[in-house]
């Protein structure tokens, strides 16, 4: 049988020859900027032989690879995963892939006979007939002696290193768990927070979130319940928000949920990066769906057929639309409420422009709303910026961003981006106009923008502003800024006593409702005082008003702010102005403390040898960058925490170990005379802020 005819019949037949000896055929994909092809690596080596993928990136100087999904395999090889074999292999993929071959097939003579096997089919062929037709290829082949380097101790035999891996094993588990023992607060109620802050950040998060009843946990893992208390935060957000919007002329509206297939893969490079995270609908009861529908990652590819309908002429522009809804990305493990959640509240806007300018506008209009829900809002500093190329919206011209900083991890976080779009999505789905010069010009394709901020927001400002006691909320978004308290009563007081107190407490609470707070009474006879307070403080209520018998009698309140404990006396014919104003010393003193933590752990570094010790003390660093991609990549590699050389599953979604670029800051101290980049020789072209992410 011919050599091409053997290799064919991979796919047709089941033919292997007693004494061969097995081969296996892996892809995989290195990391590879969003900007650029990927080049996959096409391991081929003997079914024995170990192939770690720390060997394999080195032999190909390649970054990170892992096993390649079937997407891409089918992208270049045209079959599944468990389905690629050398068979595969053509002239046309010489330049696209590299090979990486076992240093014991290279070695095999003419009397070795390789077994070739996919799930569905085997083939045996002489080894040296097999590496002819992969010379014949043009390909290039990287032989490799994985025996040399072994990662893993071979069986049976390496007991003491794979001893001493069990032992650092337990020894790290060991030292989590003194991590976690050293976290709790000596003498704290389980009904509070239970853990410190400082040395327990996500323990602590979790708790925060769940004993304010700002969530709790759904049966669906990566799904959570908006209580009362955090849904009011997002209304008072898409109260602000739309009111401001509107004023740009932006109109609210509502897209279905569902997407065709069809339509999801029209734009491929926009979709790429959500295609692992999309849910789909396959069923209807018991019958499989003719065609499966997905449930929306994102809304490009569901307004942007009927932009097309809709916009006719150049009197239909701009279009300018937002919606607010949930979106669904299911593909991650280690959900974290507000931050990763498989479904999510958000808005996002799309608008549609005939001229660039007005287009590009837009997009730094929307930008500063987003800084002003932050700063006005929620008291959170962000610095505005642009990605860069790597971290830019797929499919966008350029995407500009929200940056935030989570003190107590010294984490960088996206708080909201801006995109514009260009005339590439335009151009995808004939979203045109006739020309206005006329109707000899070609057709005009309109400029597009797209921007979206979600729940995610909550999250950053729970992280920012809480403390071992629970919640602190700002008072512009808290569901109650206030809340009158009767104090000073006990079993001793008399009814009579008590119905003064009460009454007057009563009265204070809705003069302040009269007055525009949002205030509540807590009146509640079955728990005492310092109980009250602690559940008050755990939920976030910015400030109580304690009202008791002496304070009847100077006709006062007392005033307890929830971030730092400032007591006020406020006399009853000052209320109404005097504690909006304690309001807004809050509100203020919230966004002025988390600015200042913001700026000191903002660090100017201009020497490589300077920026991960910076890093480490968690601190996010503004440097000089020259601009390129393989350079920020090399970045965050060189920058990245490295374990014991194990290899473990990695969540290309968790937070970030390495210095990635969170934005190229709008604000640009001047450079040196002949500024170097901070990483590499080249001249440097911005000052980039690199940080560890969520």
């Amino acid at each position: 049988m011919a050599l091409i005819e053997s290799l064919a019949a991979l796919s047709l037949a089941t033919v292997s020859a007693e004494g061969a000896v097995a081969t296996k055929t892996l892809v995989f994909k290195p990391k590879t900027a969003k900007t650029a092809t990927p080049v996959p690596v096409l391991v081929f080596a003997l079914q024995s032989t170990q192939t770690p993928s720390p060997l394999v990136a080195q032999a190909a100087s390649v970054k990170e690879p892992r096993l390649a999904k079937d997407d891409l395999v089918q992208e270049f090889f045209a079959v599944s995963a468990k389905e690629v074999s050398i068979a595969n292999l053509n002239k046309d993929l010489a330049g696209k892939i590299k090979i990486v071959i076992d240093q014991n097939i290279v070695d095999a003579d003419e009397s070795t006979v390789l077994e070739l096997s996919t799930e569905s089919a085997k083939a045996s062929l002489p080894a040296t007939t097999i590496k002819a037709f992969l010379e014949s290829t043009g390909i290039e082949l990287i032989p490799v002696d994985f025996s040399a380097a072994p990662v893993v101790p071979a069986p049976g035999a390496g007991a003491g290193a794979a001893s001493a891996s069990k032992g650092a094993k337990d020894a790290k588990k060991e030292a989590f768990k003194k991590e976690k023992e050293a976290a709790k607060i000596e003498g704290a109620q389980l009904i509070g927070i239970t853990v410190d802050k400082a040395k327990d950040f996500s323990s602590w998060y979790s708790q925060v979130c769940v004993k304010s009843e700002m969530l709790d946990y759904y049966d669906v893992s990566g799904c959570y319940i908006l209580r009362p208390n955090s849904y009011h935060v997002w209304e008072q957000i898409q109260d602000w928000f739309n009111f401001r919007i509107k004023k740009l002329g932006v109109k609210n509206s509502y897209f279905p949920m569902f997407v065709s297939q069809r339509v999801l893969e029209k734009e491929k490079d926009h979709i790429e990066g959500f295609a692992p995270e999309v849910a789909w609908v396959t069923k209807a009861g018991n019958s499989e769906l003719d065609e499966h529908i997905a449930i929306r990652p994102t809304s490009e590819t569901v307004m942007y057929p009927y932009y097309a309908k809709w916009i006719r002429s150049h009197r239909d522009l701009p279009l300018k639309l937002n919606q607010w809804n949930s979106v669904v990305r299911w593909e991650f493990k280690h959900p974290q409420p507000f931050l990763r959640t498989r479904e999510f509240l958000w808005q996002e806007g799309h608008t549609a422009h005939l001229l660039k300018e007005e287009a590009d506008l837009e997009v730094q209009q929307i930008l500063d709303l987003y800084a002003g829900i932050y700063e006005e809002l929620l008291a959170v500093p962000v610095v505005k910026g642009k990605k860069t190329e790597n971290e830019k919206f797929a499919g966008g011209d350029y995407t500009t961003t929200c940056e935030g900083f989570i003190a107590a991890t010294g984490r960088g976080i996206q708080g909201a981006t801006s995109h514009h779009l260009g005339t590439n999505f335009s151009k995808m789905f004939d979203i045109s106009v006739e020309n206005p010069l006329g109707s000899d010009k070609p057709k005009v394709f309109a400029f597009q923008n797209s921007w979206g901020l979600s729940t995610r927001v909550i999250g950053v400002m729970v992280m920012t502003h809480s403390d071992n006691k629970g919640l602190v909320l700002p008072p512009r978004v808290s569901q109650y800024q206030v809340c009158v308290m009767p104090v000073g009563l006990n079993s001793k007081t008399s009814d009579e006593q008590k119905k003064v107190i009460n009454d007057g407490a009563e009265k204070v609470e809705k003069r302040l409702k009269d007055a525009g707070v949002r205030v509540t009474g807590d009146y509640r006879e079955n728990i005492t005082t310092g109980w009250k307070f602690a559940d008050w403080e755990l939920k976030g209520l910015p400030v109580r008003l304690e009202y008791g018998p002496k304070d009847a009698e100077k006709d006062q309140v007392t005033a307890v702010r929830r971030d730092d404990g400032s007591k006020y006396v406020v006399k009853l014919s000052e209320l109404e102005t005097r504690i909006p104003e304690i309001l807004e010393e809050m509100q203020e003193g919230l966004l002025s403390k988390a600015r200042k933590d913001f700026d000191e752990h903002r660090v100017t570094v201009e020497e490589w040898k300077d920026f991960v010790p910076t890093l480490n003390k968690k601190n996010v660093i503004v440097a000089p960058w020259c601009g390129v991609a393989e350079c920020e990549d090399d970045i965050k590699d060189s920058s990245a925490k490295k374990d014991n050389g194990e290899e473990e599953e990695v969540d290309e979604k968790a937070p970030s170990m390495g210095a990635k670029s969170l934005c190229i800051p709008y604000e640009q101290p001047p450079f040196k005379k002949n500024q170097k980049c901070v990483k590499c020789d080249l001249e440097a072209k911005y000052w980039c802020m690199f940080g560890r992410s969520y």
